[in-house]
This record gives structure tokens, sequence and C-alpha cells, in this order.
């Protein structure tokens, strides 16, 4: 989300195609949480329901559990695999909450069949400008991604919404170069980067990625991500977030993904048009939230700040505003 969102309401992008196939899952044991703590296998192949997208992964929703009982949480794999359009879930991951925890997650997700990418996402420094916060991020990965590997594959989300509207190009190319080199120590996948303006600064990032003010991103294995929800602006054109705001990036030759979409807050942008446009594009576009929005938007109940172990979930009246878009 952007400025004006509250962070614990969050906490709290031609369509070039990738393949990542190590991304993707091929796991054909799935698995549902009948009660809190308790795993039971189904056995099978998963139902490949939509065409693999950016990465190589499908479309999918979010997942924000670190704010919910220390991260111990339960989430309605069962649920979600009855809904197949379902494929990939983007974790966030608190850097406070234990590896340990964050590790079951992603292991959870994969015995699940879902491809997976995971998010640093530091909620008291969401849209920062400052270089720090991004290089504590890579720094988090150097220290932590060995052993979340352990628990299988998966995409890294280098950074929840780092910088915000006023940052430059020649910034965001800076910074994310210094905590690339960082992340690269120990990971040679794809990078996923957040656009600045909480996920909405299409046209920075374009030029970050091009060169075009000056500095550029030099890795190449990069895919920015854009979030989209009906407050979108993009400052630096001047103009409610729109279409031709993924045409712009897209220029930038590394394609792109929605990374977050969702109907609030309130705003002008055509948000359900633009994940249209996107999808039109072969990006995946992931929807907010599954659960752990700790607002309205969560596509299941109960939401995890009432009952964050539930045995068992249904869905919400929000569900079939992301699911139809999916």
């Amino acid at each position: 989300m952007n400025s004006n969102s509250n962070p614990y309401l969050k906490m709290a992008a031609s369509g070039l195609l990738w393949i990542a196939v190590n991304t993707l899952t091929g796991s054909c044991s799935r698995q549902m949480t009948n009660s809190a703590g308790s795993d039971t296998a189904i056995t099978g192949p998963a139902t490949q329901a939509t065409p693999l997208l950016t990465l190589g992964l499908g479309n999918g929703v979010n997942l924000q559990p670190s704010y919910y009982n220390s991260g111990n949480v339960t989430f309605g794999w069962s649920l979600m695999q009855q809904n197949t359009k379902i494929r990939t879930v983007r974790i966030e991951i608190e850097p406070t909450v234990s590896i340990t925890t964050a590790k079951s997650w992603i292991q959870q997700a994969k015995n699940a069949g879902y491809g997976v990418i995971a998010t640093y996402h530091k909620a008291s420094v969401l849209g920062s400008d400052n270089a720090s916060d991004l290089t504590a991020a890579a720094n988090w990965w150097k220290s932590n991604y060995s052993s979340l590997v352990a628990a299988g594959s998966f995409t890294i989300n280098l950074m929840n919404e780092w910088g915000d509207h006023n940052l430059t190009a020649n910034a965001y190319a800076s910074a994310y170069n210094s905590a690339i080199a960082i992340v690269r120590q120990v990971y040679s996948g794809t990078i996923i980067i957040d656009c600045p303006g909480w996920g909405q600064e299409t046209h920075i990032a374009a030029q970050a990625i091009t060169g075009a003010s000056g500095t550029r991103i030099s890795d190449g294995n990069i895919v920015p991500s854009v979030h989209v929800y009906p407050n979108g602006w993009n400052q630096a054109l001047n103009h409610t977030l729109q279409n031709s705001d993924l045409d712009d990036l897209a220029t930038a030759g590394k394609g792109g993904l929605i990374g977050e979409f969702g109907n609030s807050p309130s705003g002008s942008a055509n948000w359900s048009g633009i994940v249209t446009y996107a999808k039109s594009k072969g990006w995946t576009v992931l929807g907010w939230a599954w659960n752990g929005d700790g607002g309205s938007m969560n596509m299941v109940t109960p939401a995890w700040d009432s009952n964050p172990t539930a045995s068992s979930y249904s869905t919400s009246s929000y569900f079939s505003v992301i699911y139809n878009l999916l």
C-alpha cells in the first residue's frame, strides 16, 4: 500500500516470460491443516489451473502471518487447494520472527503444492528512503537464506515497499546495487524488487533499470514488482496509477509482476482494470491477502487477528474480489 496506509493493515509489471522451474514446486504430496499444528497429507498431483507466468509462477495470493501469535498460525491449505486459480503464495516475513517459524511457513506452502515468493517485510520502515534499511534487508537474507531454503526453493523479493514517492531513480538504483550485491553472496536466482513509492513509482523503477537518469541497476536477473490499490499514484508522471505505467515499466526489459493488489484504501485508480491489463501482458498477479491484512482485506475467515489457530476456514465476502481477478 502507499503512504496513506496504516502499516498494520498491510503489516501491515511486452509480457516477458521467465521460466524458472525451480521456483514452481512439483510436489505430488499436498497437505491440509485440520487443526492447529496438525497436518494431514493429501495425495495426488496438484492441479495446474493457470498458465506459468512471470518467473514460471502462476497467479496467487499474499500471506502475512508475522504479526499474529508470534507467527504460529494455521493457513487453511485445504481451502486454498480447492480454489485452483491460486498457484503461488507471497509470504511476508517480519525480521523479528523466528527463522524456524518462517521456515515452517515456506515448508508448509511447498508441501501444499505452491510456488513461493518470500519477502522481507519490516513494518516500521515501509516507504523508507534510507539505504541502510535496504542494506539491512540484504544482510538479513545473507544470514538466513541458507536456513530458509532448506524448507524448499523460493524466489526472493528483497524488501517490501522500500522507497517513497520522492526517491530518485539514481538513489533507488544505487541502493539496490549495493543490496543486490550482498544477496548475491548466497543466492543466484531472480530477485524481485518492489517499485519505490510503496510499489507505485513505475517510471522511477524503469529509469533505474535502464540507467536513463545516470545510475543503472547492474544486475540483470531482476523483476520489478508493482503494488496496485485504488489510491495508486505515479508521482514522477503526476497521474493516478494506470495501464500505461505498466507499459512504461515493461520498456525496461525485465517484465514485471503485480506483487499486491486489493480494493482499499479508496481512490480513483482503476485497480482491477490494471490487474486485468497486467494479466494480458503475461504478468503474474498476487492478490492481497489470503489472511493477515489486519483490516478488511482478508479472503478467508476467521482472520488471524481474531483467531490465528483456527481448525478450519471459510471464504469471506472479500474472497471473490480477489479470486475473480486471478
